[in-house]
Formats: structure tokens, sequence, C-alpha cells
């Protein structure tokens, strides 16, 4: 069985976060430790008003999740998800690989800032046309 590293946000609902955040910040580990998954970093990331209503809610907290879990048990995870009516949304992704370590490490907070490192582009490069002059032939 593949065990693959996964991201997960959840948008849970604001006012029963604010009446009990320790219960509600502790289902998304409980649901991996139920399916035997193994949770890397879990912690909330922002609580901010929605773009748009959904289902009545205007304000969302939002919780991010790392987790390792087999992926023949992913789908019984996302359906537990989906029939929990404090979560209001979620999303779920596997994460490459190559990325675990600095994904995970920037969760817990403990990535450098980057803000430095930002390549700014030279004001004298060519500018490169957004449809071609001519239209394309194709072969035979």
């Amino acid at each position: 069985m593949a065990h693959n590293v996964y991201e997960n946000l959840v948008i849970l609902d604001s006012n029963k976060y604010a009446q009990n955040p320790s219960e509600m910040g502790a289902q998304i580990p409980n649901l991996v430790s139920k399916f035997g998954g193994e949770v890397l970093v879990s912690r909330l990331w922002n609580e901010q008003k929605l773009a748009y209503p959904i289902d009545g809610h205007k304000k969302g907290t939002y919780w991010l999740t790392y987790f390792r879990m087999d992926s023949q048990k992913l789908v019984e995870f996302g359906r537990e998800i989906r029939i929990n009516e404090t979560i209001v949304r979620d999303m779920t992704l596997k994460v490459d690989p190559r990325l675990v370590d600095a994904l995970v490490e920037h969760a817990k907070g403990g990535g450098k800032s980057r803000a430095a490192e930002v390549v700014i582009p030279d004001v004298n490069e060519p500018e490169v046309p957004d449809v071609l002059e001519e239209p394309l032939e194709l072969g035979n």
C-alpha cells in the first residue's frame, strides 16, 4: 500500500470554533488517526470573511493539516469530512514527495522569509507577444 503525504485545508464553522477551539482543531488529526495515518503538522491557518456565503456562513476558520496516509483510506477519510457538520468546505491534495519537507517545515513556522529571494525581471528584456503574428500551418 502506498503511503503518500497529503495537504488538507478545511473551512470550519467560525461560531462553533469560537465556542470550543481545542475540540474543533482536533477533528482532522483524530480522523487521520482513525484511518491509520500520521499527522505531520496540524494548525490554525487563518480566520476571515468568506468571498461569498457558503450555506449561510459569511466567515470561516481555515485549518491546515499535513499528514501521511495509505492512499486506499483516503476515500473513507474524505467521506467522513463531508458528513461532518462543523466543516463548511474541504480540500485534500497529494503533495509531491520533493516538497514534503519544505511544506511541513513552513507550516510549522520554521521556514525563513523568502521575500529577499524574489527575482524582479529586467525591464529591458524583449516582450513576448501573446498571440502569433502569422497563423501556424500544420503538416499534410
